[in-house]
C-alpha cells in the first residue's frame, strides 16, 4: 500500500513539473519594440507582437527576433568615381528599421548585410552621376537620392531606410592640392576686388569731399560778397542821409536874418580867397572896375539863395 501512495505521488509530482515545463514554454513575454516570428513544424505561423502571448510547447518555436528600433549600421569605406573620373574614397552611415519582421526574415537571408551592401553600391552609382565639385556642394541631394533609390530595392525586404549620412569625402592627394591652390588663388581674387573697392570708395569719398569744400568755399564767398554789399549800401545809405540832414540843417540856419549874414560874409570871403589864388598864379592882375565887385557878387549869391529857399 505504501508503495502504490508512493507510486501515486511520484507521478502527481511528475505530472505537475511536466505542466510547469509546458506552462512555461507555452507563455512568452515580448519585449516593448520587438517582434517573434513563430513557426510551426518549421513553417511561418503568426509574428508576436509585444506583451503576453502563447504558444504550443515543443510544437512552435521562436524563428526569429526581430528589432523594430531604429538601427545605424556603419557603411565601409570604398572607392567611388565621379563623372569627371575622379576616384573618391567615401563612407557613411545608414539608418533604418524593420516595418515588416516576416519579409525581414523570409525575404532576404540577413537584412543588415544586405541593405549594407545596397547602401555600397547605390552610393557608387549616385557618385557616378555628378561631377567633383557637386558632391561637396549637394551632398543633402546625394544622401536624399540614395535613401530613395535603397528604399525602391529594400521593400520587399520589410526594411525602411530612414536616412544616410555620408561622413568623409576624400579625394587623391594631387586633387586636394589642386583644390587647395584653387581655394588659395580664389581668396586672393577675392581680396583684391576687396581692396580695389576700397580704393575705389576711398576715391569717391575724397571728390566728394573736394566737391562739398568747393561748394562750401562758393557759398562763404557769395555770403561775404552779399554781406559786403548790403554794408557799403548802408554806408552810401547814412552818408546821403547826413548830407540831406546837413543841407537841411544848412538850409534852415540860411533862411534866418543871422544865417544870411553868415552867407554873405561866408562867400566875400570865398571870393576874396579865389582873387588871392589867381593872384598868386598870375603874374598879371586884372583889378574889377567897380569897387564893389565882391558885394556885387555876393548880392547876386544872395539872390539865388532867396529864391531856392522860397520854391523850397
Amino acid at each position: 500500500m505504501e508503495v502504490l501512495l508512493q507510486y501515486v505521488l511520484n507521478v502527481q509530482v511528475l505530472v505537475l513539473v511536466l505542466a510547469v515545463v509546458l506552462l512555461k514554454n507555452s507563455i512568452k513575454f515580448v519585449p516593448q519594440n520587438q517582434a517573434y516570428v513563430i513557426e510551426r513544424f518549421g513553417k511561418y505561423q503568426s509574428t508576436k507582437e509585444a506583451g503576453l502571448n502563447f504558444i504550443l510547447p515543443f510544437i512552435d518555436r521562436i524563428s526569429a527576433d526581430r528589432s523594430l528600433k531604429e538601427q545605424a549600421v556603419d557603411v565601409p569605406e570604398q572607392s567611388a568615381i565621379t563623372k569627371d573620373n575622379i576616384s573618391l574614397s567615401v563612407d557613411g552611415v545608414l539608418y533604418f528599421r524593420v516595418l515588416d519582421p516576416y519579409k525581414a526574415t523570409y525575404g532576404v537571408d540577413n537584412y543588415v548585410f544586405a541593405v549594407t551592401q545596397l547602401a555600397q553600391t547605390t552610393m557608387r552609382s549616385e557618385l557616378g552621376k555628378m561631377e567633383l565639385d557637386k558632391t561637396f556642394e549637394e551632398r543633402d541631394v546625394l544622401n536624399t537620392n540614395i535613401v530613395s533609390s535603397i528604399n525602391d530595392a529594400a521593400g520587399p525586404w520589410g526594411i525602411q531606410v530612414l536616412r544616410y549620412e555620408i561622413k568623409d569625402i576624400v579625394p587623391p592627394q594631387s586633387v586636394m592640392e589642386a583644390m587647395e591652390a584653387q581655394m588659395k588663388a580664389e581668396r586672393v581674387k577675392r581680396a583684391q576686388i576687396l581692396e580695389s573697392e576700397g580704393d575705389r570708395q576711398a576715391a569717391i569719398n575724397r571728390a566728394e569731399g573736394k566737391k562739398a569744400s568747393v561748394v562750401l568755399a562758393a557759398q562763404a564767398d557769395k555770403e561775404e560778397q552779399v554781406l559786403r554789399a548790403e554794408g557799403e549800401a548802408k554806408a552810401i545809405v547814412a552818408v546821403a542821409s547826413a548830407q540831406a540832414e546837413a543841407l537841411r540843417q544848412v538850409g534852415e540856419a540860411a533862411a534866418t536874418e543871422e544865417g544870411q549874414k553868415a552867407i554873405q560874409l561866408d562867400l566875400a570871403s570865398k571870393a576874396i580867397e579865389a582873387k588871392r589864388a589867381i593872384a598868386k598864379e598870375s603874374s598879371v592882375v586884372l583889378l574889377p572896375d567897380g569897387a564893389t565887385e565882391a558885394s556885387a557878387v555876393v548880392a547876386q549869391a544872395m539872390t539865388i539863395i532867396q529864391k531856392m529857399t522860397k520854391g523850397s
